[in-house]
């Protein structure tokens, strides 16, 4: 058994309640990366420790483990919104854009250079999705024909209203030129290719106040 305080071969003090997550039903597991026999670590933390440890999982991690499906992410357009999509027409811009309006809105367009707040959920064309204002919480807020978001969302935010929803159909010139890095439960992005937004415009902040 492990005295209360010993050195790893790193020189790491370890002391007996760093070993506490590796006893389970009153018995020592000792074929871990950290060894309660040899103390050979790597220079682990607890936190690394425990997220190896059952019971220290993440609810993903669990739910996969468990055979379940993972877990729904919010959508702007639903399944039954999607059928209604087949539906719609397809507008296509000079540039290549396309686009199907969900939801024509009641307000204003944006003038080039206003702030606008707008939700968004961007997926591969497999409907992965990459990112998503809606899993942070508040709508995304830029300034419209800046620069600040990809060419295909500026454009495509520039011609609706306040109220709107649409699915934009950007290709991959108008997408990401360097692409974007996979993430856990998140797809890669590869550098040129198609992706599909599904975008809300929600106010414009300060077009909105003088109205």
């Amino acid at each position: 058994m492990a005295s209360a305080t010993s050195l790893c071969s790193h020189g790491c003090r370890l002391n007996r309640s760093d070993f506490t997550a590796y006893r389970f039903g009153g018995k020592t597991k000792t074929n871990l990366v950290l060894c309660m026999q040899s103390f050979e670590c790597n220079c682990i933390n607890r936190r690394s420790v425990l997220s190896m440890v059952p019971g220290f999982l993440s609810a993903p991690s669990l739910a996969k483990a468990a055979g379940l499906p993972p877990e729904e992410k919010p959508k702007l357009c639903d399944s039954a919104c999607v059928e209604e999509l087949e539906n719609l027409p397809t507008v296509t811009t000079e540039s290549g854009l396309q686009y199907k309006d969900i939801r024509v809105g009641g307000g204003p367009s944006p003038p080039i250079g206003f702030q606008v707040a707008a939700n968004y959920v961007a997926m591969v064309p497999s409907g992965q999705i990459f990112d998503s204002s809606l899993e942070k919480g508040e709508p995304y807020i830029f300034r419209v024909g800046a620069g600040q978001v990809i060419k295909g969302l500026d454009e495509g935010i520039l011609s609706m209203k306040v109220g709107g929803k649409r699915r934009l159909y950007i290709p991959g010139d108008l997408a990401f030129p360097k692409g974007l890095s996979s993430a856990p439960g998140r797809p890669r992005v590869a550098a040129n290719s198609p992706v599909v937004f599904d975008v809300s415009l929600e106010y414009i902040p300060g077009l909105d106040d003088e109205e």
